[in-house]
């Protein structure tokens, strides 16, 4: 029997009172009539985490932008040409905006008196927001002296009414991370809004506010500064691109200073594949700390029982999934179900039944017939594994008639008698993602691999995104990067999980293998898990943060684990347990997370990259005039488009609701799009 033995493992918001709740208006309303503005943004940066936070959630979203360094010596200038000029449409001449909005590390960051002047009198005339990155509260922003300046790691900010009504898609508790007690994470300064001057109307509103952590002050987090008929929209702690509490408040920034419409949407995503299923899995051996190989046995290396899932898991799964309002993708290998029913007394693989009686229940996707290598020809005699070659010392591939029956073989398996699994055989995950490149053992992709995959109409490929993380084309197949989830194939029970998880991130002195120590840039040492409770204790929850801020983060690659996680205690149902409560306790019900299969998540990437293609050449562009959204793209580019609620594409209503707007992926058939905002 084959077993798996070879890894190791919205709008505009208008404030009345400092009390008072926003209310939602059109995009740039107070702009001069006629005037066009476009759709990008200025991101004026001093090369600090918070800016470069915000341009990374700019460029996820696919939000058009220009970046100006300060540190640039020979950055442009930013006077009155650089930020606006005027076109002549139909004979007339009209005043053009060159950005919908301004981010800033901070309100006086321009230190020249006449850009700063410029930059003013540019956000006045045409209603441009400016984002102010991370600030020390003051006068300027419309902040009273801080009450409280020092770490936020742990505490959990609130959304005022005003703040819930721009970040809608929140249900209004935003935790700081606290990842290290050694370190400080992210450093704050609460602050009181001025009082509202009663001559010149400025008003600051707050929008998250918190309680430091002892207790002694609390208040202003974030706030909108409204004064000299100017809009800022400040942030007083630090942060950057990968942390919970900016991920969570990420998308609610950009549609503050976009006004809910802008070129670019984001989506939270959540698939994760179970690979193996029909096969066994090795076991790790927590007495010799390695993975016994069947092929090549070692006697340092004791025999394992291995895992396989049962016809309980399955009923077990299937309850999960109904009760949890989620679907696993099930990556199969047929040779696995005629084995276990070769080596049953009644010739029968009672796996294999429940699998197909629940077969509704799930997602499909082609593993392959057998898992075999479909690289090079691997010696696996020595460790590691290397390829081996010909007589003429060119390196030895699986064949092209090979890799084509594997992938045959397991279609024609799922799809003939009554079994009928709901399968795309457009898509591949082959094993081990093999045929692929692999350092350092394999350069360069199988040649055999491109024509196989031809053959059988394969257009979507999975690749592992710690190897690959960059989607590529391979013949007719375009690949699917997949994130590995911290749940080893070779493990079903938490103790096998801790264990195997203490080797790899332990010290030899700690009793580990040593690889943190001799890998320092990409692994840390820590300290031994205690294996009957590290699983739960650390692992999960460390796994959840990294899970949360991938799904926020408009990434549609999928995960992976494997059958081996479904089985015994369960480990991939723990996790996935931990990450939905998690989602869900911050996340409102007007944003759900997106569970796509493979091929709609190489779709999703596809669109993506010929977006930001098409914007970095020039070729996709848009404005805002008079309530009108214009757009001019290639016809062969899908473009992202999200806008405020009611509004029209042609005479109906555009794009689907998600997160209190409308957004959707449009196709300018005849090179343009237009819309009509309400």
């Amino acid at each position: 029997m084959m077993v798996r033995c070879w890894r190791s493992a919205l709008t505009m918001a208008v404030a009345t009172a400092a009390t008072v709740g926003l209310t939602f208006t059109s995009a740039f309303a107070a702009a001069p009539t006629g005037s066009r503005v476009e759709l990008k943004v200025l991101v004026v940066t001093d090369g600090g985490p918070a800016t470069s936070a915000i341009v990374a959630e700019l460029k996820s979203e696919g939000v058009p932008y220009r970046e100006v360094n300060l540190g640039d010596t020979g950055r442009p200038q930013i006077d009155a040409a650089f930020l606006a000029d005027t076109v002549t449409s139909s004979g007339m001449v009209i005043d053009r905006a060159h950005y919908q909005a301004v981010v800033m590390p901070g309100p006086d960051a321009l230190g020249n008196a006449a850009e700063r002047a410029a930059l003013t009198a540019y956000e006045q005339k045409f209603d441009i927001p400016q984002v102010n990155a991370y600030v020390y509260p003051g006068a300027g922003v419309g902040l009273q002296t801080p009450t409280y300046a020092g770490p936020m790691d742990g505490v959990t900010a609130t959304l005022t009414a005003a703040g819930a009504s721009v970040f809608n898609y929140l249900k209004g508790s935003v935790p700081f991370e606290d990842v290290s007690s050694t370190v400080v994470e992210s450093y704050g300064y609460l602050a009181v809004p001025s009082p509202v001057d009663a001559t010149t109307g400025a008003v600051a509103t707050p929008l998250l506010t918190a309680t430091a952590p002892d207790g002694s002050a609390g208040t202003t987090l974030m706030s909108e500064y409204r004064a000299d008929n100017r809009r800022q929209l400040s942030l007083s702690f630090s942060y950057n691109s990968n942390q919970q509490q900016f991920r969570l408040l990420a998308p609610g920034i950009v549609t503050w200073m976009t006004g809910g419409v802008h070129l670019g949407l984001s989506r939270n995503f959540l698939s994760v594949q179970v690979d193996d299923v029909f096969l066994p899995d090795a076991r790790w051996n927590i007495i010799g700390n390695c993975t016994p190989d069947e092929f090549n046995p070692d006697p340092s290396c004791p025999a394992t029982t291995n895992i396989r899932m049962t016809a309980a898991d399955v009923a077990t799964v299937a309850a999960w999934q109904s009760s949890h309002n989620f679907t696993f993708d099930l990556v199969f290998n047929g040779d696995g179900s005629g084995e276990a029913a070769s080596a049953s007394p009644l010739r029968v693989d009672l796996l294999t039944v429940a699998l197909l009686l629940f077969k509704g229940n799930f997602r499909w996707t082609n593993h392959t017939w057998s898992h075999e290598f479909l690289g090079c020809v691997q010696d696996t005699t020595v460790v590691p594994w290397k390829c081996k070659t010909t007589p003429s010392g060119d390196t030895d591939w699986v064949t092209q008639a090979t890799i084509t029956s594997e992938i045959s073989q397991n279609v024609k398996w799922a799809t003939n008698g009554s079994r009928k699994l709901p399968i795309d055989p457009t898509e591949l995950v082959t094993g081990e993602h093999s045929g692929l490149y692999i350092l350092p053992q394999q350069p360069q992709t199988n040649p055999n691999l491109e024509p196989a995959l031809t053959s059988q109409g394969v257009k979507w490929l999975a690749a592992d995104n710690s190897r690959m993380p960059d989607q590529i084309q391979v013949g007719p197949a375009l690949t699917v990067p997949r994130y590995p989830m911290t749940l080893y194939y070779n493990t079903a029970k938490r103790s096998e999980m801790a264990d195997e998880y203490n080797w790899i991130y332990t010290s030899r002195a700690d009793g580990g293998s040593g690889i943190c120590t001799d890998n320092p840039a990409t692994s840390t040492c820590i300290s031994a898990l205690d294996t009957s409770t590290g699983f739960q204790d650390y692992i999960v929850p460390l796994e959840t943060r990294l899970s949360l801020t991938r799904m926020l983060n408009n990434d549609p690659r999928p995960y992976y684990a494997h059958q081996s996680n479904l089985t015994e205690d369960r480990l991939l149902l723990t996790l996935m347990d931990s990450i939905l409560s998690r989602y869900r306790s911050l996340v409102a019900d007007n944003a759900p997370f997106v569970t796509l299969r493979m091929s709609a998540a190489g779709l999703e990437l596809r669109r993506q990259n010929a977006w930001r293609t098409a914007v970095a050449d020039g070729t996709a562009s848009g404005y805002l005039q008079d309530k009108t959204v214009h757009i001019d793209a290639p016809a062969s580019v899908a473009v992202p488009i999200t806008a405020t609620t009611g509004t029209k594409l042609g005479k109906a209503t555009f794009g689907e609701a998600y997160a209190g707007l409308r957004s959707a992926w449009t196709t300018a058939t005849d090179g343009t799009v237009t819309l009509a905002l309400a």
